[in-house]
């Protein structure tokens, strides 16, 4: 379980979106309704346990919250797909984007335009997927535990691996035991800061700062999209250079 990977990398570059307030909430809150569909009973539906874990993580208001899940069980609720766009951004960088939509050619059509708009090229499904493994993450503030007890932890919860730095510790699992893993986790931790699934890189693709940049700009444009949820990259950026782009 011990190592260290680029996957903090990347997921250090997609926080920096999340002070966008306003868009964060709307996002989250289509996850919840999409989450409810199949219930209203968190305890009952992990799927919407989930979903309000990580609502609450990004400080979305309760009240908030419960108008998205009542939302989700009114006969004019919207209706929203998931779907998933693959392609490769400036430098050969593979990218990842998932989303939640009400209209499949209206979100295509951007997103292949942030593609063309940025240096990049959007492809098949499929034709980056395969550089990626699907795995459950959960995170917590270095502050949550000592690293050997966070290692032991997830190692008595059924995790694969972990990786803990000065600001956090990363958690990663099958997907099949995500909710297994997330819940005992839970119960000895507390509530972590991110748990979802998401998609880890075989190999990252290391990037100069004037690739980064362009690729940065990528990046912002589909996170900026109303109906992206998730962007996942396989890039590898100097920590110096991070900080300058990021300033």
């Amino acid at each position: 379980m011990a190592g260290h990977s680029k996957f903090k990398n990347i997921m250090h570059r997609k926080g920096r979106q999340d002070a966008k307030r306003a868009k964060v909430f709307a996002k989250l809150g289509r996850e919840l309704s999409v989450a409810a569909k199949a219930g209203p009973d968190p305890a009952f539906n992990p799927a919407l346990r989930l979903a309000v874990a990580n609502a609450k993580a990004q400080n979305m208001p309760n009240d908030v919250i419960k108008r998205a899940i009542d939302k989700a069980q009114g006969g004019d609720a919207d209706t929203y797909e998931e779907v998933r766009y693959e392609g490769y951004g400036p430098g050969g960088v593979a990218v990842i984007v998932e989303a939640l939509t009400d209209n499949r050619n209206r979100t295509a059509s951007e997103v292949r335009a942030a593609f063309s708009k940025n240096g990049g090229n959007l492809g098949e499904t499929g034709s980056v997927a395969f550089m990626f493994e699907r795995v459950g993450q959960i995170s917590y503030p270095a502050g949550a535990a000592e690293a050997e007890a966070m290692f032991e932890g997830a190692l008595e919860a059924g995790a694969e691996d972990v990786e803990s730095d000065d600001e956090t510790h990363t958690v990663t699992c099958q997907p099949d035991d995500f909710a297994s893993v997330r819940d005992a986790l839970e119960q000895k931790f507390g509530d972590p800061e991110e748990a979802r699934l998401d998609w880890k890189p075989q190999n990252s693709i290391a990037v100069d700062e004037g690739t980064a940049e362009t690729l940065f700009k990528l990046i912002d444009a589909l996170e900026d999209n109303d109906d992206v949820q998730r962007v996942s990259a396989n890039f590898d950026v100097d920590d110096e250079v991070m900080e300058r782009l990021s300033a």
